[in-house]
């Protein structure tokens, strides 16, 4: 059983959440990466795709509050806080890059801190919870993080964020540097995860796999959205199929340039 949501959690409330992204500005210092991103995360599972420096991860850092952001971002109608602790209080949960485990701890201890704002008798109803979800974890309850496989980490990643009861879940490339079947079986987790209630919102590289499991998509390049819809029709859109599933013809001569590309991208785009 996957973390329902018709039981209210400790934190958040209960349904399902409905993030709104209108005018969004955020970057570092004077330097400012994403310009006026307007996008809408639904109930179900949300992905944000795009090559490395698009702005994927800067996006869930401001959203998190980990910088400073410009525009508007309502959570169910309320303005979101900006400060990381307000965020997580009003029911969003990030699953960092990186994983970010206390690797010197137990996976018990890990999943433990996060629901670090909840009582001694929630936290082990959750924990509970995490190990009946996620039952690899349960074998490696005593195990120190740092001992395990990218994998198992990501899933202790994953449930611990899920120990904060989110009623929004953030995942920064919860696939980067995991095996294939590794990644299939991630995936279908948190496919699960949207399906019993918590939206989800996910930055993804690996498009096709990522595209399988969503119910919509966004294209991020250079700070801005080239493209969104359903899932479906994205993975079967020129603009994704040419640009990121190496599905167009090559030219005559063998080579694509850059310019090639973006103008196959911009005219798919028009079309």
């Amino acid at each position: 059983m996957m973390w329902h949501r018709d039981t209210p959690f400790a934190l958040g409330g209960s349904g399902r959440a409905h993030l709104q992204v209108e005018g969004l500005s955020a970057g570092y210092g004077a330097f400012l990466v994403l310009r006026e991103l307007t996008l809408e995360v639904r109930p179900g599972l949300t992905v944000v795709l795009g090559p490395n420096g698009a702005g994927k991860t800067t996006l869930l850092k401001a959203l998190n509050g980990l910088i400073r952001r410009g525009g508007g971002v309502l959570l169910d109608g309320v303005d979101l806080p900006e400060t990381t602790h307000q965020v997580v209080q009003a029911g969003v949960a990030l699953v960092p890059e990186g994983r970010q485990l206390f690797p010197q701890m137990s996976v018990t201890e890990n999943l433990e801190l996060g629901a670090w704002l909840a009582s001694r008798a929630e936290r082990a109803r959750r924990l509970e919870q995490a190990f009946a979800d996620f039952p690899k974890l349960r074998e490696r309850a005593q195990q120190l993080a740092g001992t395990m496989s990218g994998g198992e980490q990501q899933m202790v990643a994953v449930a611990r964020a899920m120990m904060s009861a989110p009623r929004l879940l953030m995942l920064d490339e919860p696939s980067l540097g995991l095996a294939p079947r590794m990644v299939d079986e991630l995936l279908a987790i948190v496919r699960r995860i949207a399906d019993a209630g918590t939206t989800v919102l996910m930055v993804e590289q690996n498009v096709k796999k990522a595209l399988a499991v969503a119910d919509r998509g966004y294209v991020m390049e250079r700070g801005t959205l080239v493209a969104s819809g359903p899932a479906k029709l994205l993975a079967r859109s020129s603009v994704i199929r040419e640009a990121y599933l190496g599905a167009g013809q090559e030219p005559a001569t063998g080579t694509t340039t850059a310019a090639d590309a973006a103008h196959r991208r911009k005219a798919a785009l028009a079309a």
